[in-house]
């Protein structure tokens, strides 16, 4: 991602910046997809470094109505496509390079998160785009990662730093994402061969199920601005973030190494309770948000914003499109990755 934080550029898009929300952009007479096209053609770069000062940017008042119009707009503003990959979530595939947000029920809230922490190569800018806002709820929250740093005690973050974090993952069906849809193939071999290449641990389990592990840095730094951020899944995907309810059933049914996703230190020793509420706590301290309205697009730097999802009532369409692929190895991550814990 070629920015540069320009001062003049972005003060010419005229931003709306609050404290509730991310900065908002409006496209005024913008009547056809061939205005809006011109429109952000013309203040791309102005986009680009808002992005990189702001870390997200929503722009409202675009005639967006269709897959193919937002389609459109996603060619102006990104050059790189990037897949979905190691997928955790269940997701409609609308073609053209574009998904539903997440096929999640309406009551489930989805908390802030960096879309693909866990992978080795991941996109740099999501794009999300509203063809129809709910009637109550469903925001796509954000939250800028170095403030989440910055909230988390400096006592953790510096543990993290050190030790990294790992992912746990089983692929069942009814429980998770069986593994053919995570990996995209039925070919076992396939996935291994992935597998030894992303740096993940993996083992097959009796009911052609799937159990992996993965070691990752807590924080990276931006490829081009340099800063230092959070990001990761570890809350996301603690045990001690799950309803208590939800997680006595499954612990239950599959015990404490059977769970659809867990996370733990680098060195695999547990996170407790009071360290998960800590980071929860952190993103909580940070997050923005911005009701929808339909044609809004919503630009998300995928380092330097972290993002989620409100409950919500009512039809809801919320489409995304991912691109400009960033590698890991390139953002100074403050440990290797590896394939199971590593001793601190």
């Amino acid at each position: 991602m070629d920015v540069t934080v320009n001062d003049r550029a972005i003060a010419e898009l005229g931003l709306s910046v609050g404290e509730s929300g991310p900065p908002i952009a409006r496209a005024d007479g913008t009547a056809s997809m061939e205005d809006a096209r011109a429109w952000l053609t013309e203040r791309r770069g102005a986009f680009r470094a808002a992005l990189a000062r702001y870390g997200c940017l929503l722009v409202r008042g675009l005639p967006i109505a269709s897959v193919h119009d937002f389609a459109g707009a996603r060619d102006v503003l990104l050059d790189q496509r990037v897949s979905y990959r190691e997928k955790a979530t269940p997701r409609s595939d609308y073609g053209e390079g574009v998904l539903s947000s997440t096929d999640l029920p309406s009551a489930q809230v989805i908390r802030l998160h960096n879309e693909n922490s866990y992978t080795l190569d991941f996109p740099g800018v999501l794009l999300f785009g509203c063809l129809v806002a709910p009637e109550e709820g469903g925001a796509t929250t954000v939250a800028d990662t170095r403030e989440v740093l910055a909230r988390i005690p400096a006592e953790l973050a510096d543990r993290f730093r050190r030790l990294g974090w790992v992912l746990a993952r089983n692929y069942r069906e009814h429980v998770s994402l069986p593994w053919p849809t995570a990996f995209g193939t039925s070919d076992r071999a396939a996935v291994e061969d992935y597998c030894r290449r992303s740096s993940i641990g993996i083992r097959w389990l009796p009911d052609d199920g799937l159990a992996t592990t993965q070691r990752r840095a807590t924080t990276i730094h931006h490829p081009v601005t340099g800063e230092e951020v959070w990001f990761n899944h570890i809350a996301f995907w603690s045990r001690h973030s799950l309803d208590p309810d939800v997680r006595d059933v499954l612990l239950s049914s599959y015990g404490p190494d059977g769970l659809p996703f867990d996370t733990f230190y680098g060195d695999g020793s547990p996170i407790d309770a009071e360290d998960v509420a800590a980071l929860n706590a952190a993103y909580d301290g940070a997050q923005r948000r911005e009701p929808w309205r339909a044609g809004d697009l919503l630009l998300v730097d995928n380092i330097l914003s972290c993002h989620g999802r409100e409950a919500f009532r009512g039809d809801r369409k919320i489409l995304v499109a991912m691109g400009e692929q960033v590698s890991l190895a390139d953002c100074r991550p403050t440990v290797e990755p590896a394939p199971e814990p590593v001793a601190g």
